[in-house]
């Protein structure tokens, strides 16, 4: 599965939608997004069971305030609607491999101290 821009109207949708969302914020003006972005493009073609959004500042100011978005990049991890990860910043390929890692191993019911 390749990245999708994702934009305000339907960012709500794509997070309850899928069970794990990793969301970029970044803007075409911002060098070290460029420098992500073919970092994030080919996590997105190895892990299909992902769903690998992308969110231009500049194009939803709105979404990118209402997610507290002070720097771009900025990754944001969604599991089960929630939000479990966020972080402004441009990440190599092998940490971004971590955090799927973590993340898909990530139990939420445990986490919340609930049982499953």
């Amino acid at each position: 599965m390749a990245t999708h821009a994702v934009s305000s109207q339907e960012f709500e949708q794509v997070i309850t939608g899928n069970d794990l969302v990793f969301v970029d914020f970044w803007a075409t003006w911002c060098g070290p997004c460029r420098a992500f972005g073919p970092v994030f493009e080919k996590a997105s073609e190895a892990h299909d069971d992902i769903y690998f959004a992308k969110v231009d500042i500049d194009q939803n100011q709105d979404l990118a305030t209402a997610a507290g978005v002070q720097a771009v990049p900025t990754l944001m991890i969604v599991k089960q609607g929630q939000v479990v990860f966020q972080q402004a910043g441009a990440l190599r390929a092998s940490d971004l491999d971590d955090l799927i890692a973590q993340a898909k191993a990530l139990d939420l019911n445990a986490a919340n101290g609930q049982d499953a």
